[in-house]
């Protein structure tokens, strides 16, 4: 079977999904040729009654149930923890020092039950600090065996080639993954995401990865919340414009053409652009159909046509 292109989103488990359906979910992923987890050091602070610690914990303890982590590419981000317990901002966060890189790579660790993380990531952006002093921490992790790899979330590109390039001069491990926000429906520019923190995949983004060639995107909220196949949940504000309506044409065509969910070609879809999906779960059923859109081949044409809606 080919490697499954697919990341398990992680923000619900242990908190709105409780423990044992946590479990069964991580079962099934795996079960089905899931390999990468994807979490943080603070899913989901935002939530009343939630630390940050959450997420990390309950994979932790499944990891130790389970007795798997060898099968598992295990995915995890600091610099967006809020350093004052009880905060649901952004405002004041651990950040990327040096200090902060290496307390916060010991606390995933320990809430992890496990030696070492396969993806460590920089969550967001933190200019206060020297990018020499965050590049330098992070190729630290790499050479004593903490972390296997290095990624950036939620960075300007010029701020990721800067950092490779400061990581070159240095001669330690550089960025070599970037997590964006993506989907099939384009953004209409100009509108401000409502989300707090998050960053969106460009044109910019996809000419230096092909430009560079040894970077992968994994991207999330792909499936928008639900709203490619939920009439509860409406598209947000960002995608009114004509380009959708003609965008949602063609992918639903695809998907009544393929007999599948239109979150299944969007999946598809991103996966034969060499992206790393990252899809949540909070049900069994959900982790089946994103595995299935994953391993869903799209041929050259249908590729083509779904690219081609301005």
């Amino acid at each position: 079977m080919t490697e499954l292109r697919l990341a398990l989103g992680t923000i619900p488990l242990g908190t709105t999904v409780e423990e044992r359906d946590s479990f069964r979910i991580l079962d099934r992923f795996v079960e089905l040729g899931g390999t990468r987890v994807d979490t943080a050091d603070n899913y989901p602070f935002w939530q009343d009654g939630c630390t940050g610690d959450e997420s990390e914990a309950t994979i932790g303890r499944w990891l130790a149930a389970r007795r798997n982590r060898d099968a598992v590419v295990l995915s995890t981000k600091v610099g967006a923890r809020p350093r004052t317990p009880g905060d649901r901002t952004l405002d004041d966060v651990e950040g990327l020092s040096a200090s902060a890189i290496r307390s916060a790579a010991e606390g995933s660790l320990r809430r992890l039950q496990t030696d070492r993380v396969d993806v460590f990531w920089a969550h967001v952006e933190d200019r206060s600090v020297p990018l020499e002093e965050t590049v330098t921490a992070f190729g630290a992790l790499v050479a004593d065996g903490t972390v296997r790899v290095l990624g950036a979330s939620n960075h300007a590109m010029w701020r990721l080639e800067r950092a490779r390039r400061i990581a070159r001069d240095l001669g330690v491990a550089p960025f070599t993954h970037v997590q964006l926000r993506h989907t099939y429906l384009q953004p209409r520019p100009g509108v401000a995401l409502p989300e707090g923190g998050h960053t969106l995949a460009t044109g910019e983004t996809f000419d230096y990865l092909a430009a560079e060639g040894d970077l992968t995107l994994w991207a999330y909220n792909t499936l928008m919340f639900g709203a490619y196949t939920r009439p509860d949940k409406p598209l947000q504000r960002i995608f009114e414009h004509p380009g959708t309506t003609a965008r949602l044409a063609v992918l639903n065509e695809v998907a009544d053409e393929l007999g599948v969910s239109a979150n299944q070609v969007v999946l598809a879809w991103l996966v034969a652009h060499g992206v790393v999906p990252i899809v949540g779960a909070t049900r069994v059923e959900q982790v089946e159909e994103a595995v299935a859109g994953a391993r869903l081949s799209l041929d050259a044409a249908v590729v083509d046509r779904l690219d081609a809606p301005a």
